[in-house]
């Protein structure tokens, strides 16, 4: 409470919201542009059996001679994967939301983490089982029925994921701290996932780039599903920063 003028009293707000210090991370058009020639050109490649299998080849030769799955750097690099790992960030992503509920009364941040969870299995398994590749570890074929490597889901879901982690934290006025914090989240996130993912001969170098390219097109899906969809809903809009 502080007095204004004499002897009225006017009630601070218990959660002060905090400018933006970052961006919201939606992907700008020729970004998505970008990523869907990417994602179109990889896969046709990859198909065909092209050079860029070729890539894959050798990529997954040089780290295995490293050798990090023996070694005592395994556990350490495996723990960077789960930056990617729908558990860690789902843990992340119910305090989050559960703040915001809470503390903001409403529901849009709950709304974007299920819209962007649905699209993200329905597009990626649908992509991982469509395509059939399997993973460097697997004996034989690079394309069975029993492949599910490509595109990267760890990468896709550091992508999207903490983009919307990124987005609700901007939007909301979290503390400017908080802001930075997922942004490079946003951005090392899907970076050091997909290096761990490959240092480890989880996957191929190929598998990592899609899934980086997947995860930029859902994300934007779900910033553009939000101002005609999901900010619609009774009490979705309340406490975001006024802009």
């Amino acid at each position: 409470m502080r007095r204004s003028g004499g002897a009225s009293l006017v009630a601070e707000p218990a959660d002060p919201v905090t400018p933006a210090v970052v961006s919201t991370g939606r992907p700008q058009w020729w970004l998505m542009v970008l990523a869907g020639v990417v994602t179109v050109v990889v896969s046709v490649v990859l198909f065909s059996r092209g050079w860029l299998e070729r890539l894959d080849l050798r990529v997954s030769e040089v780290v295995s001679s490293w050798g990090i799955k023996g070694s005592r750097a395994y556990w350490p690099v495996w723990a960077v994967t789960q930056l990617g790992g729908r558990g860690f960030i789902l843990i992340v992503l119910a305090a989050l939301v559960g703040y915001l509920g809470w503390r903001r009364r409403t529901l849009l941040p709950l709304l974007r983490v299920l819209v962007a969870l649905a699209l993200l299995t329905a597009v990626v398994y649908g992509f991982k089982y469509g395509a059939g590749r399997t993973a460097p570890s697997y004996p034989g074929s690079f394309f069975h029925r029993d492949g599910a490597s490509f595109p990267s889901g760890h990468v896709a879901n550091a992508v999207l994921m903490w983009g919307v982690a990124r987005w609700q934290a901007v939007e909301f006025g979290l503390p400017a701290r908080v802001q930075r914090g997922f942004r490079w989240l946003s951005i090392l996130g899907p970076v050091a996932t997909g290096a761990a993912m490959v240092s480890l001969d989880f996957h191929w170098l190929t598998d990592a780039v899609v899934g980086a390219a997947v995860g930029i097109l859902l994300l934007g899906a779900v910033h553009a599903l939000d101002a005609p969809v999901l900010s619609r809903w009774v009490r979705a809009s309340a406490g975001r920063r006024s802009t």
